[in-house]
């Protein structure tokens, strides 16, 4: 996948999350839409793959920030069926931010709900930058705008979705209000436990996986779905190696629930336990063969550059004579494209059956996250594949490729040198990945191309 640099630094360090808060129909998804369309760098969907968005990511000024849309907060007695869990949802969506973006209508002007939100984010002394929404010149130099000084917060600015103005002084805010963070030193990031985050659908036997795994029932198990409401970590040891287990909430499509129950929220906090994680286990009910939602859920992997395993769960439940394994990794290699290099394994949590095979596969997808090639066997590769197949012509140029060198790992991230990127299209790059994969085992984690143009080191 080609990326832009600021992005692959959410591969080495923890992205900071910004929750998006704000009263219904002040414009926080708009907002979130325009800051990822109008920017700046941002990673793009696979082909074939749709996703529903209730997180992006995006860089400014060479940071990378996840923006995160949450549902209206109205505290406006009797206003909905589920206003008894408002406080749970704000303190859900506040809990797992590093910063907060209050979002404001300019042209309604400060509201008694605008109010209590403030009240909710004073408490929970995380950094907010209020962001007044539908600003023209006119709200501008109105007491409408002003007026929002009074709830108390330093950094309060004017924005516009429709003209796409104010948006650059407001991720300067943002930015400022999220400290650099220290670089782990290679020793501690090798005793650290390793983070698995355990995701799916609702039902799709997640918390029977975990509790196979850890041998006692330490999650609760049910066959309601939507037993489990938030993230729960728990500690173990494998093969001498510590981990942590994190069982989320079953995560549905986002038309399936509506946005202002605290089921968003768990949705959220999956995703980010998901980001926090060091791989993914993916679990698939196989008695639902593969789910539209479940394609999603790998994208969200893919995209975060999670080394995963999918997990079909059930298998003891299908029928063998009219839908066998064949015909199922099949479906997967269909609806799986954007992702060739995925690990499935087929278990019953219920039964115990291939539940050995789980951690054995996360440690091999971990290690191929991990992998490093030496920049002289690197460059054999490359100028062999470029030697089998040049880079196609452009406007009648074609493009240079000088060197390549690995920058990182988890995932394995490629620096490719040319005298001008624009020159390469994503498809050479995918060429010169799938040829990679062939010569390297890279089995079951993502992988990521960068373009560096040699004569100014600039990225494209």
């Amino acid at each position: 996948m080609l990326l832009a640099e600021g992005l692959w630094y959410n591969t080495v360090m923890k992205t900071p999350l910004v929750a998006i808060i704000g009263r219904p129909n002040v414009g926080k998804s708009t907002l979130l839409n325009t800051i990822v369309g109008s920017s700046i760098s941002i990673v793009d969907d696979e082909a074939g793959v749709t996703r529903d968005r209730i997180y992006a990511d995006t860089t400014w000024s060479g940071r990378t920030i996840s923006l995160i849309d949450t549902g209206g907060i109205d505290f406006e007695e009797g206003s909905n069926i589920y206003s008894a869990h408002i406080k749970e949802q704000a303190s859900l969506a506040i809990d797992i931010a590093d910063c907060i973006m209050f979002v404001v209508d300019g042209k309604v002007g400060l509201t008694a709900g605008d109010e209590g939100i403030a009240k909710l984010l004073r408490r929970a002394r995380k950094p907010v930058v209020v962001a007044v929404n539908k600003t023209d010149n006119k709200t501008l130099h109105s007491n409408n705008f002003h007026e929002f000084y009074s709830l108390g917060f330093e950094s309060v600015i004017a924005v516009s979705c429709t003209q796409r103005t104010g948006l650059g002084d407001l991720l300067d805010a943002v930015i400022s209000n999220i400290p650099l963070p220290a670089a782990a030193s290679p020793g501690l990031e090798e005793a650290r436990s390793v983070r698995i985050a355990v995701i799916g659908k609702p039902n799709a036997g997640k918390s029977s996986i975990v509790n196979k795994l850890l041998g006692e029932k330490r999650v609760m198990v049910s066959e309601h779905a939507g037993t489990t409401r938030d993230s729960i970590d728990t500690p173990f040891r494998f093969s001498e190696k510590n981990y942590i287990l994190t069982d989320t909430a079953g995560i549905r499509r986002k038309r399936s629930y509506e946005a202002e129950t605290v089921e968003h929220y768990s949705v959220v906090r999956a995703l980010a336990a998901l980001r926090n994680s060091d791989v993914c286990v993916l679990v698939v009910d196989a008695t639902e063969k593969l789910t539209e939602q479940d394609v999603r859920l790998a994208g969200y992997a893919d995209e975060m550059g999670k080394p995963s395993v999918i997990c079909i769960n059930k298998w003891d439940l299908v029928e063998k004579d009219t839908f066998t394994m064949n015909g199922f990794i099949k479906t997967l290699d269909r609806d799986l494209a954007f992702m060739p290099y995925y690990k499935a394994i087929f278990i019953s949590a219920l039964s115990g059956t291939r539940i050995g095979e789980v951690m054995k596969t996360v440690e091999f997808v971990l290690e191929r996250s991990r992998t490093r090639i030496t920049t002289g066997t690197l460059n054999t590769l490359v100028q062999g594949f470029v030697a089998t197949t040049p880079p196609p012509f452009v406007s009648g140029k074609r493009a240079k490729l000088m060197y390549c060198t690995q920058v990182s790992v988890s995932p394995p991230t490629f620096a490719l040198f040319v005298n001008d990127g624009k020159l390469v299209p994503p498809t050479y790059l995918r060429y010169l990945e799938n040829c990679l994969r062939n010569s390297v085992d890279l089995t079951g984690t993502p992988v990521r191309m960068l373009l560096r143009n040699r004569s100014n080191k600039e990225e494209t």
